[in-house]
């Protein structure tokens, strides 16, 4: 009977031991982990950045070329290697000015530094990204910059294309990209244009442990909340994905018919002409497509982001970046890595891939132990990073179109003495030209000569320098049908006499000049890399056919069957014989 009681007592014991242990391991196991190698981190960084290169370089020539229209086969550019080195585009040097700051002040960099130094850049910029940094510059502090009643572009794709960084810094930890967002997304954008930089960033932290993209969309989506039209598009896609896994060309039409062409779904972006749409969300379906129906290849998945048109630039760019980071920088192909510049600066900052990966590195190690993670070394000195398993908080809801009230947040005297943009391109000379009245920037160049229909900010205007040259005239039609005019009544001596111009483009950015004598067009010609050798073209009319009559010349910035881009012009001079 002891000997019984004994037994009994032992297997109570033991079932005790089991229960108590059990729940001492469901306590501890509630909080999961996952493991990367650290050296499998960096190869999925390094790769993740060279997406987004290969994307911007691959797709930049088409960029807003073909809007609600799928770019023919025929028009895709070919790839070439050297193409990687992308060191001038915005979709790529702007997220480098936020890495910057969390570098220097550290993952508690306030949104107020980061309005700072984001207002202290010296790159160009467009859109939200302009009109936010504008708002800062004078004054205007974050989240109030990004505000949409202070800021018309506050849905716009911007923050979607430079949110690449957050997710880079934080494999695993959806967080803290979202926590990002909120920093530096607000310096610029609001509601769905904000989201499209927290679902991009989502997708990279999961893109690193996720080889399926289905999974990894839905990861970002988990991001961004629910109630959003830009959570709605996102998963119109995953449907019409599902419903026409073969025929991407009909899941586009269904994008098409509902995000760009339903008045409901356009009601916060600013581009609402001509089938020009930089709403972040359509764009995003755009991402989203390259990644779905590209199946996991690299050149499919590019192309096909890429011809959906709009900014196809950028979001070949983003689905590249996300890809590349779920296969690594080891297993690319080399006609994606082996041109690489390792030299070479991204614009306007202190980095060369070098650098930034050893930046993002040091980061991203930050942000694991900040979320609770580790370090794990081997006895061979191997580390692993050891990350929390997160559950995604998203930021609440906000519609760009019913925004909620401004913070009135504005710069102090002390913080405004920290804001003091760089009067010059480090790379290129250009001088930054202050918003002016353009009859007064033109008469630097060509006087008497008057501008009308022109678009007049900070960029557009006289530039001291630029590209090279001295006494640089930038212009920008207002619209994509009246093009940008100069003009001069002009009486043209007996024996006849010449007009000479010396105009030049922005790089991937042609446009049509126009050459009027009296309504007659004298001129047509596109100005661009096919016509402009170094960026600038000579010119030369002859206006002897008007000898001893007075007329009416203008000069005409055009659309060139694209967005309506950018002109450049350092001489305007008629010569007589």
């Amino acid at each position: 009977m002891a000997k019984d009681l004994k037994t009994t007592l032992l297997t109570v014991a033991m079932i005790l031991g089991l229960v108590l242990a059990t729940g001492a391991n469901s306590e501890a196991g509630q909080q999961q982990f996952r493991r990367l190698a650290v050296k499998d981190y960096v190869d999925k960084m390094k790769a993740g950045w060279i997406g987004q290169m290969a994307g911007v370089g691959w797709g930049g020539p088409t960029e807003f070329r073909w809007r609600g229209q799928i770019i023919p086969k025929e028009k895709m550019p070919k790839w070439k290697p050297e193409m990687i080195n992308q060191f001038e585009q915005d979709d790529i040097y702007v997220e480098m000015t936020f890495l910057r700051t969390l570098e220097l002040y550290g993952l508690d960099a306030s949104i107020r530094q980061a309005g700072i130094d984001f207002a202290n850049s010296g790159y160009m910029l467009w859109h939200a990204n302009n009109a936010g940094r504008t708002n800062l510059r004078k004054g205007i502090a974050p989240p109030d910059s990004g505000h949409p009643k202070l800021n018309e572009h506050a849905d716009d794709i911007d923050y979607q294309i430079e949110a690449d960084y957050a997710g880079l810094i934080a494999p695993g930890l959806p967080n803290f990209g979202i926590r990002l967002g909120e920093i530096f997304g607000r310096l610029m954008n609001y509601g769905d244009g904000l989201y499209g930089g927290q679902f991009v960033s989502g997708m990279y932290a999961e893109a690193f442990f996720e080889k399926d993209m289905e999974k990894v969309v839905r990861a970002g989506m988990h991001c961004i909340p629910e109630g959003s039209q830009y959570y709605e598009c996102i998963a119109d896609v995953l449907k019409w994905w599902k419903e026409n896994p073969n025929d991407w060309e009909k899941t586009w039409q269904l994008i098409e018919d509902k995000y760009d062409l339903d008045p409901a779904y356009r009601k916060g972006t600013c581009g609402n002409k001509g089938g020009f749409n930089i709403d972040a969300k359509i764009n995003g379906a755009y991402i989203v497509m390259g990644l779905l129906y590209g199946e996991r290849d690299p050149d499919k998945t590019i192309i096909i982001s890429t011809r959906c048109g709009q900014d196809s630039d950028c979001n070949p760019s983003n689905a590249a970046g996300v890809l590349f980071t779920s296969i690594g920088f080891s297993n690319l192909p080399e006609r994606f890595t082996s041109a690489l510049d390792k030299e070479g600066k991204f614009s306007h900052t202190p980095y060369n891939f070098p650098l930034l990966v050893h930046v993002c590195e040091s980061l991203s190690r930050a942000a694991i132990i900040r979320a609770g993670g580790r370090i794990d070394r081997d006895d061979k000195g191997l580390e692993t990073f050891v990350i929390p398993v997160e559950e995604p908080k998203p930021s609440a809801l906000e519609q760009c179109w019913e925004p909620g009230p401004i913070a009135n947040s504005r710069f102090t005297e002390a913080e405004l003495l920290h804001i003091d943009p760089p009067p010059t391109d480090e790379d290129e000379g250009d001088k930054s030209a202050d918003v002016q009245d353009l009859d007064k920037a033109i008469a630097k160049i060509a006087q008497g000569w008057s501008i009308k229909n022109c678009v007049s900010d900070e960029f557009f205007g006289l530039h001291n320098e630029f590209a090279g040259r001295e006494n640089v005239l930038a212009t920008h039609p207002e619209s994509e049908e009246v093009p940008c005019t100069i003009s001069k009544r002009v009486k043209i001596p007996g024996g006849g006499a010449k007009l000479h111009l010396t105009v030049g483009y922005i790089e991937l950015l042609d446009w049509l000049l126009i050459v009027k004598a009296n309504g007659d067009g004298l001129l047509k010609t596109v100005v661009g890399s096919d016509t402009a050798e170094g960026g600038w073209r000579d010119i030369t009319v002859d206006l002897s056919k008007y000898a001893g009559s007075e007329i009416m010349l203008e000069l005409m910035n055009a659309s060139n069957d694209a967005s309506y881009e950018i002109a450049l012009w350092t001489k305007i001079q008629i010569d007589s014989y």
